[in-house]
């Protein structure tokens, strides 16, 4: 049984914790005065983050886990826990700095080499702590959370509509999957059904956001592995893509296009750019297949297991490059598209590159039969008090996202971008790799920051 994700509630008289199964969702009540339960993490690895993040904003212990340091409170974050109800304070102090005990590997000729949290480029914050014997990686610790937005809290106590532009910002990489989520719980908490037309440009709009951001990765592996000119070549047409989207809704990341409506644009024009994508896009792949050099940096490095994969409950392309078929369009609306289901087996950074590719011919052909719709609009009035739950795959993977509304209102907001679970994984992928190898392999899973750290 596949775990998806694990999250807290603060009930006022108690706190509950959440668990969501891929058939089932499991609820336990946690009493306020000795706030501990059993932890889930020796069956599911991929529940420690979640585990570590609900005793830093709830303060819950968590019996029996492997790993009781905090997560998003850092050296000097004071001892509060800022998701329960009661917690209002609009500034916190620093405190004393409390020392972080990375896992490292003792012996002889062992050495620790930092990475971050501050990087070369336009990049969020991200540490990477690496136990090295030479150049052989023997151990990566992944370090994130530098940026804790408070975005959950930011929700709470708002009208279900004035949270969209927060929702469409968490993660500028995946607007449109983090906006189709939220449309379809306020779609629930309408009790309407999202009509075929919108949920077409929906999804003509999420696609485009896939091919835009798996062609930007389609440049960037070749180039960690030393072949910059695909880099050129693939950064043009993804910068294409941002510019077809703000064509069609009035912004490069799609901000603000997804609010329960299809509207009318010029439909051959965006049908000539993707029937000359795809021309290109085959002469990118033709071109890129018959570099045996580029092949000999990509093929068995970095390799996910199926195993592993399947252990660590991972998402999207580094599920799929893994043998695990796992998609959340694999359903009748999508497959009445043209959705096919990828899939590699190999694991590897060549695996997670062919995935893309592949991907991106499915779209183009998935685009042309979403683009035929009308305009439609569904209005959002009362909305009824309840739990939500919606699934979306991202670029990334899988998105999951819950909302509580109680008396109108947003009584809670939680959502689990896909690098959420990908990231604890990447450990995994180290054995029989150098350094030199870490960049690729990190771009050829082309993890979130921003979503990952609400």
């Amino acid at each position: 049984m596949r775990f998806i994700a694990r999250f807290a509630n603060d009930n006022g008289d108690n706190f509950e914790i959440i668990d969501i199964y891929e058939n089932k969702t499991e609820r336990t009540v946690v009493d306020k005065n000795k706030p501990i339960i059993k932890s889930i993490t020796k069956k599911y690895p991929g529940a420690i983050w979640f585990e570590r993040k609900i005793k830093d904003d709830f303060g819950i212990e968590f019996e029996g886990s492997f790993d009781n340091r905090v997560l998003n409170h850092h050296e000097r974050f004071p001892d509060i826990h800022p998701m329960k109800k009661d917690f209002n304070q609009k500034e916190i102090d620093f405190s004393e700095p409390k020392p972080y005990k990375y896992e490292v590997i003792d012996g002889d000729g062992v050495f620790e080499v930092s990475v971050g949290p501050i990087h070369a480029g336009i990049i969020e914050p991200g540490h990477f702590q690496f136990s090295q014997e030479g150049e052989n990686i023997l151990h990566l610790e992944v370090r994130h959370f530098y940026t804790y937005k408070g975005i959950e809290k930011m929700c709470e106590n708002k009208k279900p509509l004035e949270i969209f532009s927060i929702i469409e910002k968490i993660s500028g990489k995946d607007s449109l999957g983090y906006q189709n989520a939220y449309l379809n719980i306020l779609a629930q908490a309408t009790h309407q059904n999202i009509p075929l037309n919108i949920k077409k440009y929906n999804a003509l709009l999420l696609e485009i956001e896939r091919c835009a951001n798996h062609i930007a990765d389609l440049g960037a592996i070749p180039n960690d592995g030393g072949f910059a000119p695909a880099l050129a070549f693939c950064s043009k047409k993804s910068e294409e893509l941002k510019r077809i989207l703000q064509t069609i809704c009035g912004h490069r990341f799609g901000f603000g296009a997804i609010r329960g409506y299809s509207k009318e644009f010029d439909k051959n024009k965006i049908i000539t750019f993707f029937d000359n994508l795809e021309k290109e896009m085959k002469w990118f792949e033709d071109w890129i297949i018959d570099i045996p050099s580029l092949w000999d940096r990509l093929d068995t490095t970095g390799i996910l297991t199926t195993q592993n994969a399947i252990k660590y409950s991972c998402v999207g392309v580094m599920a799929k490059a893994s043998g695990v078929e796992m998609d959340t369009r694999n359903n009748n609306f999508y497959k009445e598209h043209g959705f096919i289901q990828q899939k590699e087996k190999t694991g590897d950074v060549a695996a997670r590159f062919k995935i893309r590719l592949k991907e991106v011919f499915n779209s183009i052909e998935m685009i042309r039969n979403f683009i035929n719709f009308e305009e439609k609009k569904i209005e959002f009035n009362e909305f009824f008090d309840g739990e939500y739950y919606s699934f979306v795959e991202s670029s990334i993977g899988e998105l999951f996202m819950f909302v509580k509304i109680k008396n109108g209102v947003i009584d809670r907001f939680f959502s689990r971008d896909p690098s959420f679970l990908n990231w604890q994984a990447l450990h995994t992928m180290m054995s029989g790799n150098i350094m030199a190898d870490f960049p690729l392999i990190n771009k050829s899973c082309d993890l979130s920051y921003a979503g990952n750290d609400l």
